[in-house]
């Protein structure tokens, strides 16, 4: 009995050692499946710690930018709220305004430049946040694609009209900002039509900037109705497309915009109850839209013609505009006269540039004639 006793026993003893065994080696053969890595796993593996590397460098170059622009700050000649010595809406609603500039303003205008860029890449980066583009943007620092930076100008000009109101026409900080957002539109704009490559995207970026521009000095074409308190801040906005009207591109493509605008605006004048709500703003909106054009007409027609590359064919369509233009407002004499005579003072002014210049004279008989009928 004690043999039979220990044969079980040992037979038990030999069934567990070999259970055992059968386990591990079972488990070691799991783990070496789960070490053995696919090649595709590799690759995938390699690709993420790659990405890793790549978000830590770009957060260590902000963080660098960032020290940067901190110790920038410090460096300025002149406090942050100095107020902006240029003179930029001092010439508010005059006509052909005269204005030097002397050594001291073009310092100062350095700084303003250099806190202008500051703000914009700062509010580029922001909205650049979680997005996974590796494209930097550092605005005077290097080289980049000159596109970029005309179209970032551009989106901070206009998100800076958001802000507008009758108390921040006057700040000096706005005023600061806009003045350099121009000049550096202008600058980027030269730089680009320079090269002479690809010139649909540029034309996109101002047609655009025109059309947002426009409809942020009329609040009769705002989609959320009238945002602004009183007449000041349209008249700040409609500045600032006065001033990038200096640019021929630009002052071209501004009163091609406006005329049609005007076109459309007759009509609906022509349609509707004096006696409705938004009759008043249609018909200030009316009159700023003429004043836009007259300046851009008297301040800079003589300085665009000099331009090499003036474009005559563009120079017929708006002329042609507003000539359709005033027959439109014609129609609304009965209403209001002064529309169609403000409309024969420009095409007065207009009629004695094109016949005094001879760049202008290039333009077709008709369109000329017309002016006069």
């Amino acid at each position: 009995m004690a043999e039979g006793g220990n044969a079980g026993a040992s037979d038990e003893s030999l069934k567990l050692a070999v259970a055992i065994s059968l386990l591990r080696s079972k488990f070691m053969k799991n783990i070496k499946d789960c070490n053995a890595i696919s090649p595709s796993q590799s690759d995938t593996l390699l690709r993420w710690k790659r990405k890793a590397k790549e978000r830590k460098q770009e957060i260590l170059r902000l963080r660098e930018d960032l020290k940067e622009s901190q110790d920038a700050s410090h460096c300025d000649l002149f406090p942050e709220n100095a107020s902006c010595k240029c003179y930029f809406f001092g010439s508010l609603g005059e006509l052909n305004p005269k204005h030097h500039v002397n050594d001291s303003e073009n310092r100062f205008n350095d700084v303003l430049r250099r806190r202008f860029l500051r703000q914009v890449r700062f509010k580029e980066r922001r909205r650049r946040v979680g997005s996974s583009s590796q494209q930097r943007l550092s605005l005077g620092l290097i080289e980049e694609d000159e596109t970029e930076q005309l179209k970032a100008s551009v989106d901070f000009l206009v998100e800076l009209c958001e802000t507008v109101s009758a108390v921040s026409v006057d700040d000096s900080k706005f005023a600061n900002l806009a003045h350099q957002a121009v000049d550096f539109i202008s600058v980027s704009l030269k730089n680009l039509l320079s090269t002479g490559r690809n010139p649909e995207p540029v034309e996109g970026i101002i047609n655009s900037l025109v059309t947002r521009l426009t409809r942020k000095m009329c609040s009769y074409l705002s989609e959320n109705g009238s945002q602004h308190t009183g007449t000041n801040a349209q008249f700040c906005i409609q500045h600032l497309l006065r001033k990038l009207g200096s640019e021929p591109y630009i002052g071209q493509r501004c009163i091609l915009s406006v005329c049609q605008i005007i076109l459309v605006l007759a009509e609906r004048l022509l349609f509707s109850d004096p006696f409705d709500d938004i009759f008043p703003d249609m018909h200030e909106c009316m009159f700023i839209m003429i004043q836009l054009i007259e300046f851009l007409v008297a301040d800079y027609l003589l300085e665009w013609s000099k331009a090499e590359d003036f474009d005559t064919v563009l120079l017929e369509d708006w002329m042609t505009s507003i000539i359709q233009a005033r027959k439109a407002l014609e129609l609304l004499e009965s209403r209001n006269g002064l529309y169609a005579l403000y409309m024969d003072r420009i095409t007065g002014e207009l009629a004695k540039h094109v016949g005094g210049v001879s760049l202008l004279q290039k333009v077709k008989t008709d369109i000329f004639n017309r002016l006069f009928h």
